[in-house]
């Protein structure tokens, strides 16, 4: 016999409906998809090439050797590859959002008065594919301008690919995360608990995301004039606002809506704290190459060898080595920046899962994100720097 109390009706909990209704609301009022599409559309390399599209410190390899020594318009090209870079691991995130977002929908279908919810995310599926259809057109046109090659852009692909472009992973462990997102994908698909508690890992791993893509956004809304903005930094903006409700929506459902559910069982909860975990793993190290995303270095070894190679950054091969060679082997300015905003980002995730009853403790206290550390990222990096170096 079933002794789990019943549900309550969403429509009964009147708090987290006004909370659902307020934020979809004001999303569609606020809906940049016009801004974000015509921006795309407009967008020609040659109308911003001499400007930057992101604050200085938001550039590729910022504060390292690479940077130090690099001509103001070499930072400029750094600067334009973090916002193609950044964004192409966006959009590698939102392929994977809209997915989940409908399979998660589906998980809430049976249950009486969740229509909010679905609305919602139907708005969000939607302008997720405005971001994802603009971001790849300006990065496109960037690398085949400054490159003559895709580096960090990628062909599209579906939504069990491996999150993170530049991950430590392999066949294997490429193959079971695989694997790892269709079980949860028909889990969430079938079941309201897990449905909901994709946004509190979704909501998790968008929070840091949240943190940076505000201070990309001031290079537009803190110009001398923000109509005169590069259209970069002006996408930068829209989907910042955009991704402000999505933030919203996440917590909301995660937080508020799981009231109106059972509680869960213990097959449930261990589902979404391996979902956590997920996160964690993603998240465990920190980027001296990208400050902002937890890209694994010596992954990146390659793409920026081409950068510093190609014929608009110019350097020789040997030249190139060298400086990537310090800039992996060495402490620098850039290095610490990430390493703070990897230690915001933990005690960030750490507070949007307070109080929670159903996270365990490896969890709450971002135990593996934890073990990050200044020490630990230069002895990976000096030993992936001197394996690629041997292949070269």
């Amino acid at each position: 016999m079933n002794d789990r109390p019943a549900p309550i009706r969403l429509a009964d909990d009147v708090r987290t409906l006004k909370k659902l209704g307020l934020n979809h609301q004001r999303n569609k009022v606020q809906d940049q998809t016009a801004v974000i599409d015509a921006a795309g559309a407009d967008f020609r390399y040659a109308n911003c090439a001499q400007l930057p599209w992101n604050p200085e410190r938001f550039s590729l390899l910022w504060g390292t050797p690479v940077w130090e020594a690099a001509s103001q318009r070499q930072r400029v090209l750094l600067n334009q590859l973090y916002w193609v870079a950044y964004y192409s691991q966006i959009v590698s995130a939102e392929v994977a959002t809209i997915f989940f977002n409908q399979t998660s929908a589906a998980g809430l279908y049976g249950l009486e008065d969740f229509r909010p919810v679905c609305d919602t995310l139907d708005l969000e599926s939607a302008q997720e594919r405005a971001h994802i259809a603009a971001f790849r057109s300006i990065a496109g046109q960037t690398e085949d301008a400054l490159l003559g090659r895709r580096v960090f852009t990628w062909p599209m692909r579906g939504p069990y690919a491996e999150t993170m472009i530049f991950a430590d992973t392999g066949p294997f462990r490429g193959w079971w995360k695989r694997l790892q997102l269709r079980t949860y994908g028909l889990l969430s698909s079938d079941n309201a608990f897990i449905a909901c508690q994709y946004f509190l890992v979704r909501g998790l791993r968008t929070l840091n995301g949240k943190q940076v893509q505000h201070q990309l956004s001031q290079h537009h809304t803190q110009a001398p004039d923000p109509d005169l903005s590069p259209i970069p930094s002006l996408v930068s903006y829209a989907h910042f606002l955009d991704e402000s409700f999505h933030f919203n929506s996440s917590t909301i459902i995660s937080h508020d809506v799981v009231r109106c559910l059972k509680p869960p069982t213990a097959f449930e909860r261990w589902v979404v704290n391996q979902g956590l975990l997920g996160c964690q793993r993603d998240h465990r190290q920190f980027s001296v190459a990208i400050n902002g995303i937890f890209w694994h270095d010596p992954a990146l070894y390659d793409a920026l060898f081409a950068v510093l190679t190609s014929p608009g950054y110019g350097l020789a091969a040997a030249d190139a080595t060298h400086l990537l060679r310090r800039t992996f082997s060495e402490e620098s300015e850039g290095l610490h920046a990430s390493s703070a905003t990897h230690a915001k980002a933990r005690d960030s995730y750490r507070s949007y899962l307070d109080g929670l009853p159903f996270i365990d403790a490896a969890n709450a206290e971002q135990r593996i994100i934890s073990k990050a550390s200044v020490a630990q990222w230069l002895a990976t990096n000096r030993r992936g720097f001197a394996k690629w170096e041997a292949r070269q």
